[in-house]
C-alpha cells in the first residue's frame, strides 16, 4: 500500500506562452489569436463573466488584427517573460521545482502557420528557454499547443474548421521534435481538448455566425484537433521512441443535485459530454457510443475520411492529465442558483466555500477525479494545473501574505496524497500560473493565481518586477518535504 507521493513524484508549476510571454511583436513573432482578446481595464467584474466578453467576433477580429499598438490587448505584454526568462527560472529552481510545464506559441515558431520554413529567432528563444530549464535541474513539459493560432490560419483557413489545419499542425509538431525532442521530457499536443466546446474562440479559434448549427461547427472542428493531436503522438513515438505524450481536458467533477433519478442521469450525460468523450477518444482511441445519440439530438454530422478511425486508434496518450479548479451540480432544475467556473456557468453546491471569482473550492473533488480517471483508463495521471485565483496585495517591504493561496494548496494537494494512497498512479502536479499572468478568462491581471507576484496592472503599467509571496516560501518546504509536510 503505498503512504504518500512517490520519491520522484513531479512537483512544478504551469503557464502558457500566450498568457505569460509578451514580446508580441518581437524575434519574428506573428500575430496569433490571442494577441486579439481585448479588455478595457475599466470593464466591470460582472460583465467579464458574460458570454459576449468571452467570444469573439469578427469586428473585434478586424479592430485587432489593424492596431499595431497594445493598447487594451492583455496578452500582447503578458508578464514581459520573453525579457525575463532567466530571472523567473532562477526563481522556480530556488523554489526547488522539479518540471516546468510551458507552452511555445505557434506564432513564434511559424509567424504566419503555413510558413515555408520556421522562424530561426523563435526556435532561439525556446531552446535557450528550455536548455535554462535542464541547467537547473527542471524537467521541461511541454505544451505544444495552448490556447492560440497564428491569425492568418484563421483568415486563410477559418482556423479548425478546415481539415487542411492538420496536416499544418503535424508539419509544426514535427518541427519541435526535431528542434527540441532533447530537451522536453513530457510532451502535451493540445491543453484542454474540451476547450474547443465551453470556450470555442480559445480553444479551436472559432467565431459564432449568425444562423449555422455551432454545435456542428465545434465538433467538427474537435475532430480536427483530435485528428492531429493523434498524428502528431504517432510521429512523435516514431521519431522519439522513449518520449511520453499525454492528452488534457479541463475537469467538470459533477455532483447531482438531489436523488431523484433525473438528476442522476443528468450528472451521467453531463459526465459523458464534458468529460469522458474527450478523454475516450484520446486514451480509447475511438469515438464513445454515447455520442452516436447526441450527435442526433444536436442535428451533428462529423465529415470524416475513411483512415480517420485508425489514425485515432493508433495515436492514443501514454499519460492523461487534466486541469481542476471545481466541481459543479448536475440538475434538471432549470431555477438552481448558478455560479462562474473555469470558463463556464456553473450550477452553485450549497456545501462548498466560493472565492471571490465565484469558482468553488472542493479538494475532494480532485480526489474524486483521480479516482475515477484511473479507474476508467488505468493510465498514469498527471494534474497539469490547479490553483487559486485571488487578489493579491503587494505590501511596501515587497511580501505578499497570501493565506488563502496556501490554505488552497495545501488542502488540494492533501487530497492529491489521499488519492495516491487509494492506488491512484500519479506521477506530478503543476500549480497553475506559477507566477502571476493575464487570465485567460477574465483578461485581468488582478485574479492573480502565482506563488510569484508580477508588479503589473490590468492596463499593463508597473515594473513587471517579480516578488515571492509568502506561498512561494510555503510550496519550496513542500517540494522539498516531498508533500508529506503540508
Amino acid at each position: 500500500m503505498n503512504t504518500g507521493f512517490p520519491a520522484d513524484f513531479m512537483w512544478g508549476g504551469a503557464t502558457a506562452a500566450t498568457q505569460v510571454e509578451g514580446g508580441w511583436n518581437e524575434g519574428g513573432k506573428g500575430l496569433d489569436t490571442g494577441d486579439c482578446r481585448s479588455a478595457d481595464p475599466a470593464t466591470p467584474r460582472a460583465q467579464r463573466r458574460e458570454r459576449p466578453f468571452k467570444e469573439m467576433t469578427t469586428e473585434r477580429m478586424k479592430a485587432a488584427i489593424a492596431c499595431e499598438d497594445t493598447g487594451i490587448y492583455p496578452f500582447r505584454w503578458g508578464s514581459d517573460q520573453y525579457h525575463r526568462w532567466e530571472e523567473d527560472l532562477d526563481l522556480f529552481a530556488e523554489m526547488s521545482m522539479k518540471v516546468y510545464r510551458m507552452s511555445v506559441s505557434w506564432a513564434r515558431i511559424f509567424p504566419n502557420g503555413d510558413d515555408a520554413e520556421p522562424n530561426a529567432e523563435g526556435l532561439a528563444y525556446y531552446r535557450k528557454v528550455m536548455e535554462g530549464c535542464k541547467k537547473r535541474g527542471i524537467k521541461v513539459f511541454l505544451t505544444m499547443l495552448h490556447y492560440s493560432i497564428p491569425v492568418h490560419l484563421l483568415e486563410e483557413y477559418g482556423g479548425w474548421t478546415n481539415r487542411k489545419m492538420v496536416d499544418l499542425y503535424v508539419r509544426y509538431a514535427k518541427t519541435l521534435y526535431e528542434n527540441f525532442g532533447d530537451l522536453v521530457d513530457y510532451w502535451l499536443p493540445f491543453n484542454e481538448m474540451n476547450a474547443g466546446r465551453f470556450a470555442p474562440f480559445s480553444g479551436a479559434a472559432l467565431i459564432r455566425h449568425e444562423g449555422e448549427n455551432f454545435d456542428q461547427v465545434v465538433h467538427q472542428a474537435l475532430h480536427h484537433e483530435f485528428l492531429a493531436s493523434a498524428l502528431a503522438i504517432k510521429l512523435g513515438h516514431e521519431m522519439m521512441p522513449d518520449s511520453k505524450f499525454g492528452c488534457m481536458i479541463a475537469r467538470f467533477c459533477h455532483y447531482a443535485g438531489t436523488c431523484s433519478p433525473e438528476d442522476q442521469l443528468q450528472r451521467q450525460h453531463d459526465e459523458q459530454y464534458t468529460n469522458w468523450f474527450y478523454t475516450d477518444v484520446m486514451a480509447r482511441g475511438a469515438y464513445p457510443s454515447y455520442m452516436d445519440r447526441y450527435f442526433a439530438l444536436k442535428g451533428i454530422e462529423i465529415a470524416k475520411d475513411p483512415d480517420d478511425d485508425k489514425i485515432l486508434r493508433e495515436g492514443t496518450a501514454d499519460f492523461i492529465s487534466f486541469s481542476y479548479y471545481f466541481t459543479q451540480v448536475s440538475t434538471v432544475n432549470t431555477a438552481w442558483e448558478k455560479t462562474d467556473g473555469n470558463l463556464v456557468v456553473a450550477s452553485k453546491n450549497p456545501y462548498l466555500p466560493t472565492s471571490e471569482w465565484g469558482w468553488q473550492e472542493d479538494p475532494t473533488g480532485l480526489r474524486i477525479t483521480l479516482n475515477q480517471l484511473y479507474d476508467r483508463y488505468q493510465k498514469p495521471l498527471f494534474v497539469s494545473e490547479f490553483g487559486l485565483g485571488a487578489t493579491d496585495v503587494l505590501e511596501e517591504d515587497g511580501a505578499v501574505h497570501d493565506e488563502y493561496r496556501i490554505a488552497y494548496l495545501r488542502n488540494h494537494i492533501a487530497a492529491m496524497r489521499e488519492a495516491v494512497i487509494d492506488g491512484v498512479d500519479l506521477f506530478g502536479c503543476t500549480i497553475w500560473g506559477i507566477i502571476d499572468l493575464v487570465s485567460n478568462g477574465t483578461i485581468e491581471m488582478t485574479k492573480r493565481y502565482g506563488v510569484i507576484y508580477v508588479d503589473a496592472d490590468d492596463a499593463g503599467e508597473g515594473t513587471f518586477d517579480r516578488y515571492k509571496k509568502d506561498s512561494f516560501y510555503w510550496y519550496k518546504h513542500c517540494i522539498e518535504t516531498n508533500g508529506e509536510v503540508l
